[in-house]
């Protein structure tokens, strides 16, 4: 019984605690909303440093989903990396808008950038961290214990910014940063029960949004 009552009690405090907190801070140099034409393409693309660094790739593809709701195209990283080849590699991908000016300046990345009708690229920095790991999980097998008991539980933290640059005028556009944070755990009640907290989903949705809420579909 006072096993039980300590159960009970882990588990009413880990679901207490299991949500997360979402903020999106943006910043535009005019209100004005971006027009995109119809049949035209904003493109995702993450940061890559070759061989130390890169943005997560399921948070990446997950914001091309969220932009996909919106009726207009969205070109996912691996479709735009492959279509500029080499010029988005790792090694030569722009990261600042001077440096997207200058592949901007070669002849086939402009005729490349035109057949496929690309009008915004969304540049997104970012990753996802887990710390502060506590609690004390105890699993066996005998006469007198069976599966687990005890509780773990970690603190996870998403930070992204996302740089929308427009490919035809070759300005900055927006700046949108998006911080989530939560704490996760797992109760052991005989069986391990994870109880985790969706923060990359729930930044991927705030930054998505307020993305969606920037671009206006122009009429032809």
């Amino acid at each position: 019984m006072k096993h039980t009552a300590i159960i009970l009690l882990m588990t009413a405090t880990a679901l207490a605690g299991c949500g997360s907190t979402t903020t999106v801070d943006d910043y535009r140099p005019t209100a004005e909303p971006m027009d995109i034409g119809t049949g035209d393409k904003v493109a995702v693309l993450g940061r890559r440093d070759a061989g130390h660094y890169e943005t997560d790739r399921d948070f990446i593809n997950c914001l091309g989903n969220q932009l996909s709701k919106s009726n207009f195209q969205v070109m996912m990283e691996e479709s735009f990396v492959d279509a500029l080849y080499p010029w988005f590699e790792p090694r030569t991908a722009p990261k600042h808008l001077n440096r997207l000016k200058k592949i901007m300046e070669i002849p086939t990345v402009q005729e490349k950038i035109r057949s496929e009708k690309i009008s915004y690229l969304v540049w997104l920095d970012g990753e996802v961290e887990s710390h502060d790991m506590s609690g004390a999980m105890h699993c066996g097998l005998g006469p007198y214990a069976i599966g687990c008991f005890g509780y773990t539980s970690w603190d996870k933290v998403v930070t992204f910014e996302a740089i929308v640059w427009n490919l035809q005028d070759l300005t900055e556009e927006a700046r949108i940063r998006v911080d989530s944070e939560g704490t996760s755990y797992v109760i052991g009640i005989v069986a391990p029960i994870p109880l985790l907290t969706r923060v990359e989903s729930e930044a991927c949705v705030g930054l998505g949004n307020q993305l969606l809420s920037y671009f206006t579909q122009e009429v032809e």
